[in-house]
């Protein structure tokens, strides 16, 4: 199978050409850029210019700004003469969807164009339509005439152009041969790539971007093997995950999507869309970035080559595991919370993992996101526990434990090897694949139906090291199931959800993983500043963990356990305050588990973009909002005041809908 990569386990950047937009050089192993896109009115000159300042301050290395109409591109010199006059030449890119002129007259003025294939020429009206062979020929001739004038502008003024496709706003002609997939995605770009090449026009990104990062990376990946076959070459790559939302949420969200890639060298330039002002966006970006900036010098221990690849990593296909317990098999991935480090453990302290303890009732009340296991280290607990919670501790430990129905033993891989006193039933064995012990143990653990293996690294590159060891297993045929063991040392929340999302929800979308056991130092944790404002705090380090774990499950479509929310980070086509008002569709919704509901600031980011919803909405003129049901309009034009009403109306009516506990 050919890989979109030069490697599975050494890291190397991707060969791309090189791209210049404006003074700033962009693949052929440049630096990886970092932008955001501009949330005010493009007429609005001063208060672009000055947002635009504030993301080139916090480390914008581009900035993005929505041009839906000739006025908007007309009024990008403008923007651009003012910025310049102030002192600041960073390179200006025109977001473009459905309007052929503007974009042409945008790329006379700023240094880079966004078209989106799915909507700038072909018809998207989310029908059905069967093309003829013939009759889909028309349509990329029709295409090609009306691509074409703006391909010469931009070679004649030197201006860079991203070919951005959208996993939801893919044409219903591509739709209708390729379905609502990967290759529909690459497929999309590609025929607008091949018009520019035909015109020797190479001054080219292009991005894959969906909400769902498991559509978002095979799309990738898929591109590279494509562009490769066909020009055996790669153009550079824009990463992103569209409408990812805010907080946590967004950042986990994201961080999948961004730096799986990222662990394989694949992405020249990254953008992180949140539901926030823009210049929040550029510090999560330059975390993500950081981690590779020194990668390949920072790998002192090589990992060995993987010789066969038992798994595709186009489509996702869950690894056959065995059934141990609750653990592996057909169930959902399991978390486990960390409470080593407690001083002591109390039934209070559950809370923090999802159980709450009623002193008046002696009862347990269990959240959707509960943790399935928790490790005490060397401690027993001397309360009972609530009946879906089960005792990890330490091997010396569990040989004194009263019950042995609720407690298991955690094995490191040396001592199991050598020990004979095991449980009848579950066994966890803690393995660093790096070492030499974990190699011992695949002969050992092969017809050992009790084992559960809880997978870490100390490489450097540890993703790509627990990777090889499961690839090794697949090979080898050992079904044990897997816990993704992630430890962060990071000192702040940023980073620390980058390095758990990327270690994790990598391993995760390619069907890796049986559970989850996340690990920190959260005393070594300091709040973030940006521009003056704290964000992202944690008071419950056990709670911010466990949130996490669920989170990036749901991320990777591994265990859903909340209300998931596709919301686009705003821009000045939005027509109204996305931020506030995901807060306010949050608060009254955030108990639907299961249910996706999509916030969209306008129709370009409207039924399209939010393919993977049950449930939209979407403004549709200044104080209006049209209601979605998956992508058919169910209200049209209801008063902002009262849509948020309406909107749960609607989940009423299509028994979405359940009261609060």
């Amino acid at each position: 199978m050919q890989l979109y990569c030069d490697s599975l386990t050494e890291y190397k950047r991707l060969t791309t050409r090189e791209v210049r937009i404006g003074d700033l050089l962009l693949g052929n192993f440049n630096p990886i850029r970092v932008q955001t896109m501009t949330t005010t009115d493009t007429m609005d000159t001063l208060a672009t210019v000055e947002q635009s300042i504030r993301c080139i301050e916090a480390g914008a290395e581009m900035v993005r700004i929505t041009a839906p109409s000739k006025k908007e591109a007309e009024n990008l010199l403008n923007i651009k003469n003012e910025l310049q006059k102030r002192g600041y030449k960073t390179p200006l890119i025109a977001d473009i969807h459905f309007t052929p002129n503007a974009a042409e007259i945008a790329a006379r003025i700023i240094e880079k164009v966004r078209v989106n294939p799915g909507n700038y020429v072909d018809k998207k009206k989310f029908e059905q339509i069967d093309y003829t062979d013939a009759e889909y020929a028309e349509e990329i001739d029709r295409i090609r005439e009306r691509f074409s004038p703006l391909v010469k502008i931009c070679k004649e003024y030197g201006t860079a152009m991203r070919i951005g496709t959208n996993h939801g706003s893919l044409s219903d002609r591509i739709m209708s041969r390729y379905g609502d997939t990967p290759m529909g995605m690459v497929e999309s770009a590609m025929e607008f790539l091949r018009i520019a090449r035909n015109e020797s026009y190479h001054n080219i990104v292009l991005s894959m971007k969906a909400s769902n990062p498991q559509v978002m990376v095979q799309a990738y990946r898929l591109l590279v093997n494509v562009m490769m076959d066909e020009f055996n070459e790669c153009y550079p790559l824009h990463l992103g995950v569209t409408e990812a939302g805010d907080g946590e949420d967004g950042r986990i969200k994201s961080a999948i999507g961004i730096g799986t890639l990222l662990e394989d060298g694949i992405g020249d330039t990254i953008r992180v869309s949140l539901t926030e002002d823009p210049e929040f966006e550029i510090p999560v970006c330059r975390d993500l970035v950081k981690r590779y900036t020194s990668r390949e010098t920072a790998i002192k221990e090589t990992i060995p080559a993987i010789t066969k690849v038992p798994f595709s990593p186009f489509e996702y296909t869950k690894r056959n595991t065995n059934t141990v317990s609750n653990i592996g098999g057909k169930q959902v991935p399991v978390v486990v919370a960390d409470f080593m480090k407690a001083a002591t453990i109390r039934h209070e302290d559950l809370q923090a993992i999802g159980y709450t303890y009623n002193t008046g009732t002696d009862k347990f009340t269990i959240a959707d996101a509960a943790a399935d296991y928790i490790y005490t280290g060397k401690k027993l607990l001397d309360f009972p526990l609530p009946g879906t919670l089960k005792v990890i501790c330490d091997h010396s430990t569990w040989l004194n434990a009263p019950d042995k129905e609720k407690y298991y033993p955690l094995f490191q891989s040396t001592e199991y090897l050598k020990s004979t006193d095991r449980s009848g039933v579950l066994n966890f064995v803690a393995a660093d694949v790096n070492e030499p012990a974990s190699l011992e143990l695949l002969q050992a653990i092969r017809k050992d139906k009790t084992i559960v293996l809880c997978l870490y690294s100390s490489n450097a590159h540890a993703m790509p090291s627990v990777r090889r060891y499961i690839i090794e297993l697949m090979n080898q045929g050992i079904n044990c199931p897997v816990i993704l063991a992630v430890e962060s040392e990071d000192t702040t929340i940023d980073e620390q959800l980058i390095h758990f999302s990327t270690d994790s929800g990598a391993l995760l979308l390619d069907g890796m993983g049986d559970g989850i056991w996340l690990m920190n130092e959260p005393e070594k944790i300091r709040n973030q500043q940006v521009s003056g404002r704290t964000y992202l705090e944690t008071k419950n380090n056990h709670q911010f963990i466990n949130n996490t774990s669920f989170s990036i499950l749901q991320a990777t479509r591994t265990r859903i356990s909340k209300t998931e929310y596709i919301s686009c980070p705003s821009c000045g086509r939005t027509l109204f305050d996305l931020q506030e008002t995901t807060a306010k569709i949050r608060s009254v919704t955030h108990h639907l588990k299961g249910v996706k509901i999509a916030i969209m600031g306008c129709i370009v980011n409207g039924p399209g973009e939010m393919a993977d919803a049950d449930f939209g909405y979407v403004g549709s003129g200044p104080g209006k909002i049209t209601l979605y049901k998956g992508k058919e309009i169910v209200k049209r034009n209801v008063d902002s005041a009262i849509a948020v009403e309406e909107l749960i109306n609607l989940l009423k009516e299509n028994n979405a809908w359940i009261e609060k506990a």
